[in-house]
């Protein structure tokens, strides 16, 4: 059977959360490392945004679609439950996580330290004013994993996958390390999750991401 063919960058949070899920369900399959707006991404997505995928005659964008794709077409762990209640809460954290939660920690907050408005140094203009939603929404999420150490009951998801390469970025700098620290649910839920196979097989290159847009 032909390989899903991954188009995208090792070092993007959505390439990455789709990697995971071929991971965990043990999917054989092909990362073809391109910057944004390559041909070869703007041949399947419109905006020129990664990850995209291939697979036979199947090509797909947006991350979310990609993963149920994935998840429906292969076997192993299912990571989008078939549960109407439990699938409708995989939808609500990843449409939380992609539509807000990403646009503060990542777009704005990482953001102010990897393409500053004045080359080599952070925007502590920018990180100041963010801080207070990066403080309430690592809250809100810490709130969400307290009961059973999952987003959605008491099973692992894509809701998980979505969201945990976001809080390896986060921690990666220092605000955000001590916050994630201060929310003792959340910063247990990462150790935990991080140990996963998945997890460590992924893990992007040394070094700043570039900048990306969500997909």
């Amino acid at each position: 059977m032909t390989k899903p063919e991954i188009i995208g960058s090792a070092r993007s949070t959505y390439t990455r959360a789709v990697r995971m899920v071929c991971e965990e369900k043990g999917i054989a399959y092909v990362l073809t490392e391109m910057p944004l707006r390559a041909p070869e991404i703007l041949a399947i997505h419109p905006l020129g945004k990664m990850p995209v995928l291939r697979h036979g005659d199947v090509a797909l964008f947006e991350s979310k679609a990609i993963a149920t794709y994935l998840d429906r077409s292969f076997p192993g762990p299912q990571l989008m439950p078939s549960d109407p209640h439990l699938a409708a809460l995989t939808e609500q954290w990843v449409s939380l996580v992609n539509t807000v939660i990403d646009r503060t920690l990542i777009r704005t907050y990482l953001f102010a330290y990897i393409a500053p408005k004045t080359a080599g140094a952070p925007d502590r203009e920018a990180i100041e004013a963010v801080m207070p939603a990066v403080r309430e929404q690592i809250g809100v999420l810490d709130k969400a994993v307290a009961r059973t150490g999952y987003l959605v009951g008491d099973q692992f998801t894509f809701a998980d996958i979505n969201l945990l390469p976001i809080l390896h970025r986060v921690g990666q700098v220092p605000e955000g390390a001590q916050a994630l620290a201060a929310a003792g649910h959340l910063a247990g839920y990462y150790e935990q999750h991080a140990s996963r196979p998945s997890f460590a097989r992924t893990m992007p290159p040394a070094g700043p991401p570039r900048r990306a847009t969500p997909s």
